[in-house]
């Protein structure tokens, strides 16, 4: 598998993480035995990276990446302090009407301590499938730009399911039967959540940098298909 590399200088590698990768091996995932997105981006490179921050294994999208591990801490500290602003598509079950800042605390699952979390929601497309989905004779989805301004884990998928709106292919928090019409319908059966985009000041260089990601092949089949035209 090939790995897009969107921004490279010398202190960071900067990917569009593909579906379904995960970023190091882990504990949580020790049955998953296929090769990780540092193994792939090292067998394309030759580089030992590390890390700044962290996607879901199904999310897709940008990713940094530290070339010395002293300078993790550097530009982790950007979004901490929400130096860093990271944007999200999501399509999603239901009709979005209208933007909406979902301002929830999202459960640790190590420590089982709720934290403070917020994203800001915002519609964009709308689609309604002559496609029976139980309980009902049609289905309706909407296409979502997600900015979070916390980084709590799962916690894009956890602020949607709570909104009544969970993102297509989310088996852990969305609703199977939306899922399975979108495997049977479209072959589809990645989550559809993707980080594309990352919007901050370099620490080390004070360039600002705008990264984009562009979507995976299976967005551009659907985009297609619901007649969906975004300026991404």
């Amino acid at each position: 598998m090939e790995v897009e590399i969107i921004f490279e200088d010398e202190t960071i590698l900067i990917v569009n993480k593909p579906n379904n990768v995960l970023i190091h091996k882990s504990y949580y995932a020790r049955n998953i035995k296929d090769e990780t997105l540092l193994e792939l981006v090292y067998k394309q490179t030759g580089l030992n990276l590390y890390p700044v921050h962290r996607l879901d294994r199904k999310t897709s999208g940008v990713l940094v990446l530290a070339k010395q591990k002293e300078q993790v801490a550097i530009f982790q500290a950007l979004f901490n302090t929400n130096e860093i602003q990271k944007t999200y598509l999501g399509i999603v079950r239901g009709f979005v009407a209208e933007p909406t800042l979902i301002n929830s605390p999202v459960k640790n699952p190590d420590t089982q301590v709720y934290k403070e979390a917020e994203t800001y929601c915002k519609p964009l497309q709308i689609v309604q499938l002559n496609i029976p989905v139980h309980p009902y004779e049609t289905s309706r989805y909407s296409l979502v730009e997600l900015k979070p301004s916390s980084g709590r884990m799962h916690q894009l998928r956890i602020h949607m399911n709570k909104m009544s709106h969970p993102i297509v292919g989310d088996y852990k928090y969305g609703d199977r039967f939306h899922n399975r019409m979108f495997e049977n319908e479209f072959n589809c059966h990645n989550l559809f959540l993707h980080a594309v985009s990352l919007s901050f000041k370099h620490p080390l260089t004070e360039k600002q940098l705008n990264i984009k990601a562009r979507i995976p092949e299976d967005w551009t089949y659907l985009f297609s298909k619901f007649e969906w035209k975004v300026d991404i």
